[in-house]
């Protein structure tokens, strides 16, 4: 993968939370540019939290997971910042 390419896949994204699962701990993220969904466990929410609301908007980042590529820091915008 070119530098510029990867340097995409790692740059920082906003989006919205699509589904979160309290008993697995995991959910999805959409990318609000692309639409592109990314899978993300509770460990990779910013700030130790463990669950985070379906309907969020966040930030987010996306990077190599166990199983492939994933979000993490996934970060909740507070409305007004």
């Amino acid at each position: 993968m070119a530098d510029g390419a990867l340097a995409e896949v790692f740059a920082a994204r906003s989006g919205v939370v699509t589904e979160f699962d309290d008993h697995v701990g995991a959910g999805r993220v959409a990318d609000g540019a692309t639409g592109t969904e990314w899978s993300f466990h509770c460990t990779r929410i910013a700030g130790g939290e463990r669950t985070i609301a379906v309907g969020a908007a966040v930030s987010f980042r996306v990077a190599p997971g166990p199983v492939g590529l994933e979000a993490v820091d996934v970060d909740p915008v507070v409305a007004g910042s």
